[in-house]
């Protein structure tokens, strides 16, 4: 056995000794948190499990076998005052679940009353699966231990801080995947699969906002991108390309702006309240608060990936990569660091997001990148 393989098998086993550590963690969790949020997603499960597809109305009269009720009833909650995460919808007269319906419909999968252990479990698994994948792929043991690192570091943060939101597990599960298919995209020279991956990504990315409404920010870069590109080249394929992706991100957007319909009146129309609904104001204090985070130094290393990506590498599907990256951290940070409220998470998705980008991109293209280096060239210059 070669010593590259042997390190493998070691990053591997690692690795799985970290994901059998959160499992044992996960499986003593109890549901009954007394969280505001944990119980409006259990809400959520527990109207499609109920109603099936009519699910996606969650007005608070729909609530006549007590579920609710008897939720808030075991936190104390005060009868006489509004249920929480819920928002008045004058346009439909209705009181709603404020959230998208993303997560709710990922519970309602597991039986009643066993319901967020399994989804855990299960995010946990499919981000485990993509650190295996990185690391099969890493061709030097400098890209190892990196892919490595990242492999543990994403398994890791499933509890801390994923846990504080229901909502973040299958988030990270999306991340990972389109992690690996931006860089299948942009960074891959198979043209005839070109079509599938764009189709295949824009869906997720839609999809995503599913589980949670600030995730309509993760594709900012990626539509940059295809207006980029259609604008300085103006190609045929160039076109096919952007607008599939458009169309399939808005299939995948289709819970959400159902939801909006049903819930709020409009597909356009949030379900959210105030502070969720206010103006962008930069403020120094929440700026500080994320820099004092773990989340910082996930941003932190995904801002040194891009530029040691542009600093050392000069094939063009690394720099497609890179600069998507980099424009979707730019659109993503500009709205949370003016976003009134601050919590452990809310900057997780696009780091992670990003550094998948940016560690598939870097695995997958030596080999590649070699011989499309040498393709054009004098023969002078490939001895």
């Amino acid at each position: 056995m070669d010593r590259m393989k042997s390190l493998k098998i070691i990053c591997s086993l690692v690795c799985f000794l970290l994901l059998a550590s959160q499992v044992s963690s996960m499986l003593h969790w109890n549901e009954a948190r007394g969280v505001f949020d944990d119980i409006c997603y259990l809400r959520q499960a527990h109207l499609f499990q109920r109603f099936g597809l009519k699910g996606f109305d969650t007005d608070i009269s729909r609530d006549d076998d007590g579920y609710l009720a008897a939720k808030l009833k075991e936190i104390n909650f005060p009868a006489d005052e509004p249920p929480p995460c819920h928002t008045p919808m004058p346009l439909a007269n209705k009181l709603v679940i404020q959230y998208p319906p993303g997560t709710g419909m990922a519970l309602a999968i597991f039986p009643a009353g066993h319901q967020v252990v399994p989804l855990f479990v299960s995010a946990t698994i499919v981000v485990f699966g993509f650190a295996l994948l990185g690391i099969r792929a890493a061709p030097s043991s400098a890209s190892l231990a990196a892919a490595g690192v990242l492999g543990c570091l994403a398994v890791y943060i499933m509890i801390n801080p994923v846990k504080a939101s229901y909502s973040m597990a299958p988030t990270m599960a999306i991340c990972a995947v389109a992690g690996f298919l931006t860089a299948k995209l942009f960074a891959g020279t198979q043209r005839d699969s070109q079509v599938w991956l764009t189709i295949l990504l824009g869906f997720l990315l839609g999809f995503s906002v599913s589980f949670r409404l600030p995730n309509l920010f993760l594709s900012a870069g990626y539509f940059l991108f295809f207006l980029v590109a259609l604008l300085s080249s103006r190609r045929p394929w160039t076109a096919m390309r952007g607008i599939a992706f458009g169309l399939a991100y808005l299939v995948g957007l289709s819970p959400t702006l159902v939801a909006n319909i049903i819930n709020a009146g409009s597909p356009l129309a949030t379900t959210y309240g105030a502070p969720d609904v206010l103006a962008p104001d930069f403020s120094f204090s929440i700026i500080l608060q994320y820099v004092a985070d773990m989340q910082f130094v996930l941003l932190a290393l995904a801002g040194a990936s891009i530029a040691w990506l542009l600093g050392t590498r000069g094939d063009a599907g690394i720099r497609r990569v890179v600069l998507v990256t980099m424009a979707n951290m730019i659109f993503n940070l500009a709205f949370f660091m003016s976003h009134p409220v601050f919590t452990p998470y809310y900057t997780i998705p696009i780091a992670m997001l990003s550094l998948w980008s940016l560690s598939f991109a870097a695995l997958m293209r030596p080999a590649e990148a070699v011989d499309e280096g040498l393709v054009g060239r004098p023969a002078s210059a490939r001895s």
